[in-house]
């Protein structure tokens, strides 16, 4: 009887420089892989050394420093944390040397999508009333005003308008009345009230807090109106007083709301958020680079793409800092950099804790070589502005924003940022989603895509199996279109999105 035919185990080799490859499938004791026997099993997305390692010497993959051995690495054997660690190392940032105008498509030529134009020429992928807080002592009054909303039926009226939701957080008071937090928690509020795909606000406090609701107005010049009110619960008269009355306000800014109809508009009034969060060893090989190539085409079609998360892109940053526009925009990249060493050292962290446990069963050994994979995902155009958390982004093309790498943090940046449409790729597998924003999962390989397929949107494995980077970006920026126009994502089924508002609390609780 004939032996079957057993197959090689697949391998991928990012650059010819690499001494390590990446396992697409599982390695076993034996496997002979680029003449290199396999010395020890080893996990899919995880490394295999191919030469000889010295104690201390550099790692490779994508060409690139991911780690140092901290013991002799033989060919053959598996390479992860237990034999690689970070040593400080210079890098060369060429500031600006590698950007490059890129052409944008004539208007004519650009994709469009159907969203809702508003008053102030802004685009929303979504018609949402949104109910806001200054404090969490308002945050269980919010989301009794949108329960009692929703239990009306009044919405069901109104097709047009995709529901109500309670944004609530967990601060707003106990803080630095003039610190950094304090100021970042007033342009996250900001940027959500303004942000395109909510049609009306009510903000309610409780009265006494820090953050003050009549400052907050006058900061940024904020008028009520049918779209856009305030109340205090201290005001008001308690709890049941304030309910009663947040319901009659969100009543009288539906007729408004409902008024809004689709439009086919230019895909250049996208804002796209990029995110990734249970990160594996697929990551930077599909569904990031994938992604990246989608963030290519959207900037080409004249919009905009956000990059973020700055504790993953620290490694790779001398990768974006020669994309800058100009050099300030990569001295400001840089001082970001700068500003979160001091911030870990000062809370007695490292820069490489960041991997989680999942992100190393997963593949990846350090900070360097998730931070590598995950800056792929910007794509390849140049680098136009780095924005500070929860800015306003007013640039065209691919930009920056400082965030931490935690993913309902960062993407509440972006989103206040005025992202309204948002793509986030997992091998791990995520459960997340974005009210007020859709957000589009994208799994890094057939596996997760498969086991959490109500939770997928899109395969990136099958890059494994031969589909192209620029093939799968075409898929992703036709999807962007698609939700962008209305399809609903498979988050927004599950109904995810509700408490994934999360700003981010710097400084001293008080």
């Amino acid at each position: 009887m004939l032996d079957k035919h057993i197959p090689e185990p697949r391998t991928i080799r990012l650059h010819e420089t690499d001494n390590t490859i990446v396992a697409v499938d599982p390695l076993a004791p034996g496997n002979i892989i680029h003449g290199v026997a396999v010395r020890e099993r080893v996990p899919r997305g995880h490394k295999l050394a191919i030469t000889a390692i010295p104690e201390n010497a550099p790692v490779l993959k994508f060409g690139q420093i991911i780690g140092f051995a901290s013991q002799p690495i033989e060919p053959g054997a598996w390479v992860h944390d237990h034999n690689i660690r970070m040593n400080e190392f210079s890098r060369d940032y060429h500031l600006a040397e590698d950007a490059s105008s890129t052409p944008i498509l004539p208007v004519e030529e650009r994709a469009t999508f159907e969203g809702f134009r508003r008053a102030n020429g802004k685009v929303g992928t979504r018609n949402y009333l949104a109910i806001l807080t200054s404090v969490n002592c308002s945050a269980t009054v919010a989301r009794f005003i949108a329960r009692e909303v929703e239990r009306s039926g009044i919405l069901e009226d109104h097709p047009s308008i995709d529901g109500i939701i309670s944004l609530v957080h967990g601060t707003g008071c106990g803080m630095d009345i003039k610190g950094e937090g304090s100021e970042i928690l007033k342009r996250t509020q900001w940027g959500y009230a303004s942000n395109p795909n909510i049609a009306g606000v009510l903000m309610v406090g409780l009265g006494c807090e820090v953050f003050q609701i009549a400052k907050w107005k006058e900061l940024y010049g904020i008028e009520e109106g049918d779209n856009f009110r305030t109340m205090t619960i201290q005001d008001v008269g308690g709890t049941r007083r304030t309910v009663e009355a947040g319901v009659a306000a969100v009543k009288d800014m539906i007729p408004a709301a409902a008024r809004a109809r689709r439009e086919t508009v230019p895909a250049s009034e996208l804002i796209l958020a990029l995110q990734c969060g249970g990160s594996d060893g697929y990551s930077g090989i599909t569904a990031n680079p994938a992604l990246g190539a989608a963030a290519d085409l959207l900037v080409r079609n004249g919009g905009t793409a956000i990059l973020s998360e700055t504790p993953e892109i620290y490694g790779a940053e001398h990768l974006l800092t020669r994309r800058a526009a100009t050099r300030e925009v990569g001295e400001t990249l840089l001082k970001r950099i700068a500003w979160w060493e001091d911030y870990t050292s000062r809370n007695r962290g490292e820069m490489n804790n960041n991997p989680s446990p999942g992100n190393k069963a997963g593949g990846l050994s350090t900070i360097l070589e998730k931070s590598l994979g995950a800056a792929a995902k910007g794509g390849t155009t140049t680098l136009n502005a780095v924005y500070e958390y929860a800015e306003p982004v007013t640039a065209k093309g691919f930009v920056f924003m400082d965030t931490p790498g935690y993913d309902p943090v960062s993407a509440t940046g972006q989103v206040a940022g005025g992202a309204n449409i948002l793509c986030f790729t997992t091998g791990r597998g995520s459960a997340y989603g974005c009210k007020p924003t859709p957000s589009i999962k994208l799994a890094t390989n057939s596996d997760i895509y498969r086991r959490m397929i109500d939770d997928m949107d899109i395969n990136c494995g099958d890059v494994l199996d031969g589909v192209s980077i620029e093939e799968k970006g075409r898929e992703i920026f036709e999807t962007v279109l698609q939700v962008a126009s209305g399809r609903r994502s498979k988050s927004e089924e599950l109904g995810y999105g509700d408490a994934e508002f999360l700003p981010w609390q710097v400084g001293a609780t008080m």
